[in-house]
């Protein structure tokens, strides 16, 4: 199964958006969003093979709530005017390399480009379809064993704030993604020795109402 959008812009990252995240890393939270990039071509199906990177030690998991953008949107001035720019919502795994993305220095955008690392999908439900995207609870598993147990209502910037924030630095078109950030629970926060990904692994992950994502990890 492919991923339930096509011919992707890009992909807009949100990051340290949740408060339990940025309390468990360590960080105090942001005064304005935090903003990376994935490339478009990171998109995998909901259920493919997510791909070790080559000299990986860090490879980490993040279930996101991605936003996708269903009209052109520039300079909006509300919330309002910002959720009527959104087409639906599904399920993102950002997917991140912590040494390349923390350690090596430059951007974060090393850690977080590599081949297969953000799967999406398995459904784009509709935004009429979703009552209230501050709402949803995250979950996310690692061979069975629950890692994430969150909700969009601890987002620090929510959706709407998300969209309309974003659209003042660059334009968003149709089929733009925005992934929103991923709640606690993730390998960077645990005690050392730290439980980062490995070939064998199964991760699967799931947002309330969009649909379920299982991965296996195989080194690249």
């Amino acid at each position: 199964m492919g991923p339930p959008l096509a011919r992707i812009g890009k992909v807009v990252c949100i990051g340290l958006n949740y408060h339990d995240h940025a309390r468990e890393t360590g960080a105090e939270p942001p005064a304005e969003p935090v903003i990376f990039f994935k490339a478009a071509d990171t998109v995998v199906g909901p259920n493919d093979t997510v791909l070790v990177p080559r000299k990986s030690t860090k490879t980490d998991w993040e279930v996101e709530l991605a936003v996708v953008i269903g009209r052109t949107a520039r300079y909006l001035d509300s919330a309002e005017e910002a959720l009527a720019h959104v087409a639906g919502y599904a399920v993102a795994h950002d997917v991140s390399e912590r040494e390349f993305q923390i350690e090596r220095g430059g951007t974060w955008d090393k850690g977080k480009n590599c081949e297969t690392f953000n799967p999406l999908g398995p459904w784009l439900v509709t935004a009429d379809e979703v009552a209230d995207p501050q709402n949803l609870s995250l979950k996310l598993w690692v061979n069975g064993e629950l890692k994430q147990d969150g909700t969009t209502a601890d987002q620090i910037f929510p959706v709407a704030e998300v969209v309309r924030y974003v659209s003042q630095f660059m334009t968003l078109y149709p089929g733009d993604v925005i992934n929103t950030g991923t709640p606690a629970g993730v390998a960077l926060g645990q005690p050392e020795p730290k439980p980062y990904l490995r070939a064998g692994d199964v991760v699967e992950l799931e947002i309330e109402g969009l649909g379920r994502q299982r991965q296996e990890l195989k080194d690249s």
